[in-house]
Formats: C-alpha cells, structure tokens, sequence
C-alpha cells in the first residue's frame, strides 16, 4: 500500500529526504496511521512520491499538497524545478514554494513563469531578491504581464518617480502588482484632499503600497478616523497609523485595545501611546502581555514608562530588552550605577551605545557581564538569589 513511499530516487536530486528520517516517519504508528486515513482520499501516489523525493516535502505535507495538483509524468515538473534551480532559488526555497502553490508544478514554465522571472531582471532586481520576493507571494507568477504587472508597474513608477522606489516597494509588497489601479488612484486623490503632501504618498507608495489599496469608501473612513485621533496629516506618524489601519479589521482593533485595558491602561493613555508610536498598535496580543507582564509584573514598572516610551513594547523580549535589562540589573545590585538610571530610555539607545557605555567599561568589575548580555550565563548563575532578579519597587523607576 505505501510502495510508492520508498520509491527510488535517481542520483542527484539534492532535495531528496533523508532516508533515515523519512523511514522513521513511516515507522512510526501515528504517521502509519495518518498515511492510512488520508491515502484513501489521494488519487495519485506518483504525485506524492514525486513531492517527497524530487522537492523536499515531507509525507504529510505532500499528502495535503498532492490533493491540489495532479501529474502522471515528471517531465513538465522537473522542468519547473530546474527553471528555479537555474534562477537562483535554494532548495530550501523551492521546497518552500512548492509547499505553498503545488500548482507551479504544473505551469509552464516558458509561458508562465519566465516571463515573470525575466520581467523582474528586466528591472535590475537580483537574483536573490527575486527569490525571497517570491517565496513571500508566488501568486505574482500567475498574475497576467501585459494585463496587471506591466500596467501597475507603469502607474507605480508615475507616482514614485524611480525604478529604485519600485524596487523597493516591491520587495515589501509584491501584491501591489495586482492592484486595482482606479481604487488606488482614487485613494491617492483621497489623501490630496485631505492635505496629505507628495512627499508622505511617495513614501506610502514606496515603503506601505498595500495601505492605499482598499476599497475607497473603507480608505477614506479609515483617514477620517486618524484625523479625529489628532494626528497631523503632514508627518511621518500618520504615515505608520494608516499602514496600522489598513493592517487590521475593526474587531482586531478592538481586540488590542482591550488587551492593554487588561494591564489598566484608559483608552486616552493608549491613544495617546499609539500617536507617538503608531504600531504599538499593530502588535499581537501576545506580544502585548509577554511585554507587559515583563516590564509590569517583573520590573515594577508604571505605565507611565510605556506611554512615554511605546516603542519599548516593540523591542524584542528576547535579543535587547532581557540582555539589557540583566545588564543594568547586575550593575545597579553592585552599586555600579545609579539607582534613578532611566531605564526605557537606555533600552531604546543604539546597540553600540549600550555596549560600550554599560557592558565594556565595567568589564573589569563585572567580567562575566558580556556573557551575560550574549545569554550565555544566567543572574541566577552568577549567583543571585530568585528574589534579587528582577522587581523592586515601582519607586526605582518612576524617573524614565
């Protein structure tokens, strides 16, 4: 029944599985078992074999991907796979793609995907650009040239005025290629009635192009709804809130705001926070309490701290605001430093900064402190006690 799971693979195929480790799924009872259940439901167990030997997909992954495709021959597959291969792609990325959209197996890849692929160099993109812009969004491969890219991208290069800008807004948002151009244009016309100036719709076309696709009557409530919150049309930050508005449904909206209700935060604190940070809104709900419970619960903070400082919360947890924060830690227990040190700002500083103001001029007294801000020692390994880590009272850091 699994016969065509042992399939041979012909020499060379540098995506192929591990033996060992594809032998050890299909030993294993609860793979057996899924095998079963789904095998029943594939029609073709060539495809699946082809999926594991020839593009790296494990046996589970190919069982729900050969349910999308359907092939008796690996000649226009292996076609496909040795277009990619000859464009730069990685294995891992292939695999990746293939994972994602199993029907680039069965394009053709002089029709329709080479077009695409030569279009692209056409514009001076890399290669590996090319790959990491499509592995983000494969459906631009299927996206007509002559009907939606060649169009969107002459209306795009009008607005932004270079092809580097189109680069660059096309590495961050491939999609914008299969745009509605009257939406966008309406929405453009939107922000100019508003006095948005062409410098802030170049950047949005630049670095957000997905913000100004919406539907008209959706964008323009979402740009009255910024105005209201008293952010002022000619910055940068509204910039930031409509990418953060266009991101997210109402409900996600709301979703956020009670998360940060949940750690005591008014509404007028948490407007106020996202006008001077906007995308202390855009982060998840679970970053929100991981951030929260660290800089609250286990700093003692006040949030205060936070208002003032909103982008902390966007920091990562593990790589600044840990390392740091052991750092400072460490060196105020030791009298080091200053007890009133304004510690959401330090975590904001650049990381040269930091380096050398707080972990190489005490590397004499503290000598195990660069170890400890590369987390390769623990405060409870150097010794301190559980109760020493991390609270004190709140008073320590209401001077941010």
């Amino acid at each position: 029944m699994f016969n065509f799971l042992f399939k041979r693979v012909p020499i060379g195929r540098t995506l192929i599985r591990d033996s060992t480790s594809l032998l050890g799924f299909l030993q294993n009872p609860s793979s057996l078992k899924y095998i079963s259940s789904k095998a029943s439901r594939n029609q073709n167990p060539f495809v699946v074999s082809y999926l594991i030997s020839s593009c790296g997909l494990s046996p589970a992954a190919a069982l729900s991907a050969s349910k999308k495709v359907g092939f008796e021959s690996s000649d226009g597959p292996d076609s496909v796979l040795t277009l990619f291969r000859n464009h730069g792609f990685t294995d891992a990325q292939i695999s990746s793609l293939i994972r994602k959209c199993p029907l680039l197996l069965v394009s053709s890849p002089t029709k329709t995907l080479l077009p695409k692929l030569e279009f692209l160099h056409s514009l001076g993109v890399s290669s590996p650009i090319i790959t990491k812009i499509l592995c983000k969004d494969s459906k631009f491969l299927f996206r007509s040239l002559e009907n939606k890219i060649i169009p969107a991208f002459n209306f795009w290069k009008s607005l932004v005025g270079t092809l580097e800008n189109v680069v660059i807004g096309l590495k961050r948002e491939a999609r914008f290629f299969n745009c509605d151009i009257p939406t966008v244009a309406r929405n453009i016309a939107i922000l100019r009635e508003n006095g948005v100036p062409e410098s802030i719709i170049v950047s949005l076309l630049t670095y957000y192009p997905s913000t100004l696709t919406p539907k008209n009557d959706m964008f323009k409530q979402m740009v009255e709804e910024i105005k209201q919150m008293d952010f002022d049309l000619s910055k940068y930050t509204f910039m930031s809130a409509l990418s953060v508005f266009t991101s997210m449904t109402k409900s996600t909206w709301k979703h956020k705001l009670e998360a940060y209700r949940r750690w005591g935060f008014s509404e007028d604190e948490i407007l106020l926070a996202f006008r001077r940070y906007p995308f202390f809104m855009k982060l998840s709900e679970k970053n929100i309490k991981s951030h929260l419970d660290f800089f609250v619960d286990k700093m003692g903070w006040e949030r205060e701290v936070i208002i003032t400082h909103p982008q902390l919360v966007g920091l990562s947890l593990e790589k600044r605001i840990l390392p740091r924060c052991s750092v400072l830690r460490v060196l105020r227990l030791k009298g080091l430093v200053k007890e009133d040190l304004k510690m959401g700002h330090l975590l904001t500083k650049s990381e040269k900064y930091f380096l050398e103001k707080f972990v190489t001029n005490y590397r004499k007294e503290v000598p195990q402190l660069l170890d400890l801000y590369k987390g390769n020692i623990s405060l409870l390994g150097l010794g301190y006690r559980i109760e020493e880590v991390w609270k004190e009272p709140i008073v320590q850091y209401s001077n941010f």
